[in-house]
């Protein structure tokens, strides 16, 4: 019994990385690494869905992939998981390489329904890891535990907050377009960096690239000093039902980088509300003001 527990709670506390390494690919232009990095990717039976320079952040840059049995098992969870139906690959002009850790993301997505899902998220890894390399974890940690339920700190919002939904549609046909739309006219000052869409399920999700001034995602991932973790974009609206939602700033961002500290945080306190505000755009709600920052 004694053995049991300990053992439980180890796994509960077990430090998770957000991103693992991934072997080297010939240096001196992003865009080339980039490439270098999708053919591994197609190679290894992955589906390259985009790619992402952001416009201010020169020398880096990320590969978007999918994995169709890793989309089975996102679908079959339905509602929030559909943010983990991309695969997320970071490149750098050195050719540096870290992509999106299944064991961290699909803790935080798939809640819990990631004990019945574990089995494929291992073996999406071990196909990640035969594709790009088994390199250490990076971007900090969080337990295992935690994720299942994370926030960053108290009274700060998780995956499933009422504050992601952005607006409601009369069908999912309707609430897809007007996403598509949105993204296709660069509403917000945004532009559409990938999409994937599960029509019998009735859910899409979209990585969208956020271009408005020193809140673009180069400034911002700047400012913060994450860009090296550049695999943590691009940022997601979705599509579930009739409803068209975006993770909270304050849940996604802090997910994605768990190492930054508040202060580090404060340099961004008003991202959130401006996500927020452009997500809606996109959403095809007016701008509004919440006067929300990361701390309240």
């Amino acid at each position: 019994m004694t053995t049991w527990v300990l053992f439980v709670f180890s796994t509960s506390v077990w430090a998770i990385s957000p991103y693992l390494q991934g072997d080297s690919v010939k240096g001196g232009n992003v865009q080339a690494a980039a490439t270098a990095v999708e053919s591994k990717l197609k190679a290894g039976g992955f589906k390259v869905v985009g790619k992402y320079f952001p416009k201010t952040l020169a020398g880096y840059g990320v590969v978007i992939a999918t994995d169709e049995a890793m989309l089975d098992e996102v679908g079959s969870v339905g509602g929030n998981a559909i943010l983990g139906a991309a695969i997320r690959v970071g490149v750098a002009a050195d050719g540096s390489v870290a992509y999106t850790n299944p064991d961290y993301w699909y803790r935080a997505y798939f809640r819990k329904a990631f004990t019945k899902k574990e089995d494929a998220v291992k073996a999406l890894q071990a196909r990640l890891q035969d594709a790009l390399g088994a390199g250490k974890g990076l971007g900090g940690d969080e337990s295992a535990g935690n994720l299942a339920n994370y926030r960053y700190m108290i009274g700060m919002e998780r995956l499933d907050s009422p504050k992601n939904k952005l607006a409601e549609y009369g069908s999912f046909a309707e609430a897809l377009k007007t996403v598509r739309d949105n993204l296709a006219k660069g509403a917000g000052k945004t532009a559409k960096i990938y999409e994937v869409v599960m029509p019998s399920r009735k859910l899409a999700v979209f990585g969208v690239a956020m271009n408005d001034g020193e809140n673009s995602d180069g400034d911002w991932i700047k400012k913060i000093d994450m860009q090296n973790n550049i695999a943590g974009l691009p940022y997601e609206i979705y599509v579930v039902d009739k409803e068209v939602e975006s993770p909270h700033g304050r849940f996604r961002i802090a997910l994605a980088f768990p190492d930054v500290g508040m202060g580090q945080f404060m340099r961004i306190s008003s991202l959130p509300n401006t996500i927020l505000e452009t997500m809606g755009t996109v959403a095809g709600v007016e701008k509004k003001s919440s006067g929300e920052a990361w701390q309240q």
